[in-house]
């Protein structure tokens, strides 16, 4: 026996499940609650919604049709295994059903067959509508059917259900055939395991992006000159040395000198060029390879 799940304990459920979720129109207020209690809630319901079509079928859960109005479940799985919440409270989903499986349910236990319509599942029931035309030949994607596993692990992870609180409709009211195409014994046993392996890790985030470098622009030519002194010169001296290329014996200094002239020219030399254009003298093409940090 549990509390409903407010809508958004409902939405962090599952997302924590790591479901894609969309939170269709009004969803949060959606509900049948003026027509019979909400509550007690023992059990997840998996049904199939003999329609295709996302858009479509996604309408068709939220607004119900003359004979049976909506919400006709709470979240409707799409072939690409995402979830879209339509109503939050009493649904139209499941119906009348035997009192004997509802015990089953609420004491964890295998399911008896059902032959009566004497008990209310609207009102103990969380209510899932796979997309699927429910004919055994329309497939069901590796996709949706993981989705209906986690959806399922996910409420009942948030209660403290065992597998054992995930049925289908048709386990539930005589007659029904939902879903149709896979075993509710084959998704119980997956549920089981996901329930198992603990509760999925948030994925790790991203590495925060490290600013790009800055360097210092091409002061031009003339600024390396006799006398000038600058931090500039101390920051290029260092690149030289990094790159292998330092003639200095003390330094390097703010101090423009021979031994800078003496260095770039190596690194100019490193770069390929020879005779004049390797005189020490910085160029902008040598200089922007040298990558000389801002100061």
């Amino acid at each position: 026996m549990a509390t409903p799940l407010t809508a958004e304990k409902l939405l962090k459920a599952l997302k924590d499940e790591g479901l894609t979720v969309v939170e269709h129109r009004s969803w949060r207020t959606h509900n049948r609650n003026h027509k019979g209690p909400w509550g007690p809630l023992h059990g997840v319901m998996i049904h199939h919604t003999v329609t295709e079509g996302t858009g479509a079928s996604v309408d068709l859960c939220y607004n119900g049709h003359s004979t049976l109005p909506g919400p006709l479940c709470h979240g409707v799985i799409a072939k690409d295994g995402t979830v879209y919440l339509v109503g939050n409270g009493r649904a139209n989903h499941a119906g009348s059903g035997d009192d004997d499986v509802l015990e089953a349910v609420v004491d964890e236990r295998a399911l008896p067959a059902a032959n009566e319509v004497n008990t209310d599942g609207n009102r103990y029931f969380y209510g899932f509508e796979a997309i699927n035309l429910g004919n055994g030949t329309d497939p069901w994607p590796a996709a949706q059917l993981e989705a209906i596993e986690k959806a399922s692990a996910a409420i009942c992870r948030a209660h403290g259900w065992t597998h054992r609180s995930v049925i289908g409709h048709k386990e539930w009211q005589p007659g029904k055939i939902d879903p149709r195409g896979f075993t509710m014994d084959s998704m119980r046993e997956r549920v089981a395991v996901r329930l198992a392996a603990g509760k999925p890790k948030p994925p790790a985030k991203p590495p925060v992006p490290k600013p790009p470098a800055k360097y210092e622009p091409f002061p031009g030519a003339g600024f390396f000159a006799a006398g000038r002194r600058s931090a500039i010169v101390t920051a290029m001296g260092k690149r030289l040395v990094a790159e292998g290329c330092g003639r200095y014996k003390v330094g390097p200094s703010p101090d423009w000198s021979e031994a800078d002239r003496n260095s770039y020219a190596a690194w100019q030399r490193k770069l390929g060029y020879s005779g004049s254009d390797a005189d020490g003298i910085p160029g902008k093409t040598s200089w922007d390879k040298l990558r000389v940090p801002s100061v």
